[in-house]
């Protein structure tokens, strides 16, 4: 529990260089992960240039069993898409035994941060029609995707899939939609979304505004 401990602080306070090399010397002395520590560790992986390192602790998820468990996966998809890996998180997803509204905002936001918008909205579409419901943090990044396309069409339409929502009212999904029609060049649309939510408003929504 301790080396995991430690591991995890390391990782938490961007110790990642730190964390790594207690990890590998954890193997070396005979010590075997856990699901907690691959958690840490994986943290710690977040980045470009330790992508090595993130494939290498993959392996060694594979190899002891934890790759089928759904929050050890999400990690792994994550820590692909920050390492600028978006091609390995989708043959992660892709291989992942369940899936979970986390593992579907995790694939669909490693391809929105490595410039794969339109990738993005085609696996929210499918995402849809597999039956999993959308939340804040979904709206949120395929509101980002739309707005980086300028794809005011389809941002229109997510939009409207919001109205009679419980989201309707949240103030980070309607601060989403501003900065959407914004990007697109719509700023009637995003002035008139911004008069709306007047009982949501905080200093982002102001500031997107």
């Amino acid at each position: 529990v301790s080396w995991t401990a430690m591991i995890g602080a390391y990782a938490e306070n961007g110790y990642a260089q730190e964390a790594l090399q207690l990890y590998w010397h954890m193997g070396l002395v005979g010590m075997l992960s856990n699901k907690v520590t691959f958690l840490a560790v994986l943290k710690a992986c977040a980045n470009p240039a330790a992508l090595a390192h993130g494939k290498l602790i993959h392996a060694s998820v594979i190899e002891r069993g934890f790759d089928s468990d759904n929050v050890v996966g999400n990690c792994i998809l994550s820590m692909y898409g920050k390492c600028g890996s978006p091609e390995d998180a989708r043959e992660s997803f892709d291989k992942m035994p369940q899936r979970n509204v986390v593992s579907w905002n995790a694939m669909i936001a490693a391809y929105i941060e490595n410039g794969y918008c339109k990738e993005a909205l085609e696996l929210h579409r499918q995402m849809l029609l597999e039956g999993m419901i959308p939340t804040d943090i979904t709206f949120v990044t395929i509101l980002n995707a739309c707005g980086s396309l300028g794809s005011f069409e389809a941002g229109k339409l997510i939009h409207a899939s919001l109205v009679g929502s419980p989201l309707e009212s949240n103030a980070v999904v309607t601060t989403a939609v501003v900065q959407m029609y914004s990007k697109c060049g719509r700023l009637e649309d995003a002035r008139t979304m911004f008069d709306k939510t007047h009982r949501q408003r905080n200093v982002v929504s102001w500031t997107a505004m």
